[in-house]
């Protein structure tokens, strides 16, 4: 493999994890604060929004998931070889 390949790669492996957990630990911080106002202003409806959050957090969890899989592929079956 050539070296300018390879180490192009590691790079953006390093930026697809990177960026991903970066993004998903913001995420996460948003959609935990956004569920706090909406109980606190609401709470009668604490069940139905808790729900709604954990469906949209495990949506949220599949994105640098995604991107781990595609950082995978990258590193070990390199198709640029």
């Amino acid at each position: 493999m050539n070296p300018e390949v390879a180490s192009m790669t590691v790079l953006a492996v390093a930026l697809l994890i990177g960026l991903g957990a970066l993004s998903t630990g913001i995420g996460f911080a948003i959609l935990g604060g956004k569920f706090l106002e909406s109980v606190a202003r609401q709470p009668e409806l604490g069940s139905q929004l808790q729900t709604r959050m954990f469906i949209v957090a495990g949506l949220l969890d599949a994105v640098p998931m995604i991107g781990v899989g595609i950082a995978m592929l990258l590193l070990f079956a390199n198709p640029i070889r």
